[in-house]
C-alpha cells in the first residue's frame, strides 16, 4: 500500500511534473496535484504525492522537509485524512426562508 504526502511551501509556478519529479529521485511516484484555487485557477501553493512504498515515501518526506523550491522553504510530512465539512451559510441547508409564501397566502 503507497502513503500519500502532503507538500506545503510550493511556488505558486510549481507544476504537477516539477512535483512528481522531486519526489522520483526518492521512489516510484504513483500521482503528484497541485492544489489550485477553484475560481482563478491559481496554485494555493501546496499539493499531494502519491507514492507506491511506505518506505520510500518516507525517505521522501526525511529528505524533502525544510529544503527549498524556487525560493520557498517545503514542508513535507504524512498526510493526514481530511477532515469533514460541516456547515454552510444561510440557504444552503434548505431551512430559514422556506416558508414564506405560506404566511403571505393567509392575509
Amino acid at each position: 500500500m503507497g502513503s500519500k504526502i502532503y507538500v506545503g511551501g510550493l511556488p505558486y509556478s510549481a507544476t504537477e511534473q516539477q512535483l512528481s519529479d522531486l519526489f522520483a529521485v526518492h521512489g516510484a511516484v504513483e500521482s503528484a496535484r497541485v492544489i489550485t484555487d477553484k475560481f482563478t485557477g491559481q496554485s494555493r501553493g501546496f499539493g499531494f504525492v502519491e507514492m507506491t512504498s511506505s518506505d520510500e515515501a518516507q525517505k521522501a518526506i526525511a529528505a524533502l522537509n525544510g529544503t527549498e523550491m524556487g525560493g520557498r522553504t517545503l514542508t513535507v510530512n504524512e498526510a493526514r485524512p481530511q477532515e469533514p465539512r460541516t456547515g454552510g451559510g444561510p440557504g444552503r441547508s434548505g431551512g430559514g426562508f422556506g416558508d414564506r409564501g405560506a404566511k403571505r397566502d393567509r392575509w
